[in-house]
């Protein structure tokens, strides 16, 4: 991890970066639903599971998520910071042994309520190792000028 400082001029549209992989592992899904207290079946009671349309445990929408997004953070831009994210969609499960990595492309820029930042948006592709998109967000950033507008 490093830091670099990235301004609002100097973000391009459609440029794109990926992630290194990680693959999910049981701990995971344990670990996980101890954090958020999701403890449904859906998660962790491989029997039941074997009762169900994908025949296995699912992984929490909400940590694939975070570790997802977490592959993103290869670099600290402290010219930037996050606002949050928009259009966040669990498109596919992800199981026990699945490999994810992002996919990171700046599809936004537009003027800030502050002029001395500017609004940027990444969409954000997490994959599995079968090529299949499993989530979409956009993040919204706020990065500052390098020069202000006033």
């Amino acid at each position: 991890m490093h830091f670099e400082s990235i301004f609002f001029e100097d973000y391009t549209l459609n440029d794109k970066r990926t992630t290194l992989g990680r693959t999910l592992t049981e701990t995971d899904f344990v670990v996980h639903a101890g954090h958020t207290g999701d403890f449904f079946p859906h998660h962790l009671d491989a029997e039941w599971c074997k009762t169900q349309p994908f025949g296995q445990r699912i992984a929490h929408g909400t940590m694939v998520f975070a570790i997802g997004i977490g592959l993103t953070a290869s670099v600290i831009n402290p010219e930037a910071f996050s606002k949050g994210y928009d259009r966040l969609r669990f498109v596919k499960p992800v199981f026990i042994g699945d490999t994810i990595h992002a996919e990171v492309t700046i599809s936004e820029k537009s003027a800030a309520k502050n002029p001395a930042f500017g609004t940027v948006v990444e969409h954000v592709e997490i994959i599995n190792q079968r090529a299949e998109v499993v989530l979409v967000a956009d993040h919204i950033l706020l990065a500052k000028r390098k020069e202000s507008t006033i």
